[in-house]
């Protein structure tokens, strides 16, 4: 009697909740007995692909390969053929492995397959090629419909994003089967918009954000704890803007299922951006806001070039009563200095961190009240007011002299049949010449009009941002005080280019803004 190992195998969830399984073993079982076999082993493999999945990644197949090699067995039977795989480039050679090494491989449906001579082969390959194709049709159909699902704003399946939750509202599809909708669960969309918050306003990176949520007893929607990749999957998922996304297909934004403004994502994007490790421009971000020095990263050593690094120090005191006080000192210290190097540097090895990040928060201090004693109005429309009136007077006049054409153009143009009955006061020439002319006139003030628009929006356009740069300062100004370190430093590393300290603690500050487009200079 020939021993008989079956392979079971399903490639999704919804094929094992439908039994497809005890459907392949009962018709195996059935065939063996027909033909006298005995199955001494049988192995399921539930929600593999025979598609995207190899057969050196498929441990099932692995294991029947190595009993293969050891003769456990005589006979591999499977439901159909495809059940082995997929894959055209592959598969056949997989069937033609076993057999060579004396298994015959039977499928209940399509009888045994053999290779005795070429045509056996063509028609192995052949098998396995046009279920490598449905699965591709298949995969194509899935796509686009899925795709067509996220364009019409409805759930596509799959997991929910944190922060929103399912729910049923009687809507069906073909096979009468209700469907589920998202909307947003409030509890978890204020745990996003902290972790935002924390991003874009103080600087937390995605280690500190999981670690401050667990500590706050925060979970996962599942109850898990928090890992910075869920962390920075959160900051980087277009669906807090309202956007469902399949692949590359996205959907209009939906204001119902919106968690966190526009702006406020852009913003956490671009500091993912410049954290990055591959990020080659200059970084308005930084890096780490741990810390009690303001200017970590921002300040170097006005006479040598280099950077001022912050070092630590005690100091120990012994008090009256016995007891020890420890005063922990931060100081800013040159780097070509501290650590001797061949540089020759006339500046101090070290600068007390407080004493220089006041002298520095004064300057921003000034800074601030020059903001608040310029309204927007006189610092911003003083600029670029009389600009935009210069282009609104070219496109008022452009759109004039184009009205006054078009009149011209359509008397001469009138002419026309008055020539050909040779009642016109102009010969064919002379309308021509005239209709032609007043065309090219008409071409340069449309030109001439466009232009002008353009220049309008755009004048407008810096004037609308230049607002906004305003407020945004005026709003930093107010907050400063009163913010934690981590937020400082997230303000400072968006206001000050870099620090330049020299002995005696004379201070430079170089801001990265224009400080003439807002009228009060430096």
């Amino acid at each position: 009697m020939k021993r008989v190992y079956c392979l079971y195998r399903v490639s999704t969830k919804g094929q094992v909740d439908k039994d497809d399984i005890p459907m392949q073993r009962l018709a195996c079982k059935e065939f063996a007995q027909v033909q006298g076999w005995k199955i001494v082993n049988e192995f399921s493999e539930k929600g593999v692909s025979g598609y995207k999945v190899a057969t050196k990644d498929r441990d099932v197949v692995q294991q029947i390969k190595a009993d293969a090699l050891l003769g456990k067995f005589d006979i591999l039977l499977v439901f159909m053929f495809d059940r082995l795989g997929r894959r055209d480039d592959e598969t056949p050679f997989v069937v033609e492995w076993f057999v060579k090494n004396g298994i015959e491989v039977w499928s209940t449906q399509e009888g045994q397959q053999r290779f005795d001579d070429h045509v056996d082969k063509l028609m192995n390959y052949i098998r396995y090629w046009q279920a490598s194709g449905e699965s591709l049709k298949i995969s194509v159909r899935t796509k686009t419909r899925l795709a067509q699902i996220v364009q019409d704003g409805h759930y596509k399946g799959g997991t929910i994003a944190f922060g929103y939750n399912l729910y049923k509202n009687g809507r069906f599809n073909k096979k009468n089967r209700e469907l589920y909708e998202i909307e947003v669960n409030e509890a978890e969309a204020e745990v996003v918009k902290t972790i935002f918050d924390k991003t874009v306003q103080e600087g937390f990176g995605s280690h500190r954000l999981a670690m401050y949520l667990n500590h706050q007893g925060i979970t996962t929607k599942r109850g898990n704890e928090w890992q910075p990749c869920s962390v920075n999957n959160i900051l980087k998922n277009p669906m807090y803007l309202g956007i469902l996304r399949c692949s590359d297909t996205y959907s209009d934004p939906i204001p119902e299922l919106q968690i966190i403004d526009n702006e406020t994502f852009d913003m956490a994007q671009n500091i993912i951006k410049q954290r990055s490790r591959n990020y080659k421009e200059k970084r308005t971000v930084p890096m780490c806001t741990n810390g009690m020095s303001l200017l970590s990263g921002y300040i170097f050593c006005g006479h040598c070039g280099a950077k001022l690094v912050t070092t630590t120090n005690q100091d120990v005191r012994k008090l009256k009563d016995g007891t020890e006080r420890v005063r922990k000192r931060i100081k800013y210290a040159c780097y070509n200095r501290t650590r001797k190097i061949n540089v020759h540097c006339e500046g101090q090895s070290v600068y007390e961190m407080k004493k220089v990040d006041q002298i520095v928060t004064d300057i921003l201090h000034e800074f601030f009240d020059k903001i608040k004693s310029n309204p927007a109005e006189s610092a911003i429309d003083a600029k670029f007011d009389s600009q935009v009136k210069i282009w609104q007077a070219n496109y008022s006049r452009a759109k004039s002299t184009i009205k006054t054409l078009q009149g011209e153009l359509e008397s001469l143009q009138s002419e026309v049949v008055k020539v050909i009955q040779g009642s016109s006061r102009f010969s064919a020439d002379t309308l021509g010449a005239l209709i032609k002319a007043t065309e090219q006139k008409l071409a340069d003030s449309e030109k001439e009009a466009a232009t002008a628009q353009q220049e309008l929006e755009n004048k407008q356009g810096v004037m609308k941002k230049a607002t906004k740069e305003y407020n945004k300062y005026v709003n930093w100004s107010e907050v400063f005080d009163s913010a934690s370190m981590e937020a400082k430093k997230m303000i400072v590393s968006q206001l000050i280019k870099r620090v330049r300290l020299w002995r005696g603690y004379k201070i430079d500050v170089e801001f990265n803004i224009d400080m003439e487009q807002f009228n009060f200079g430096t």
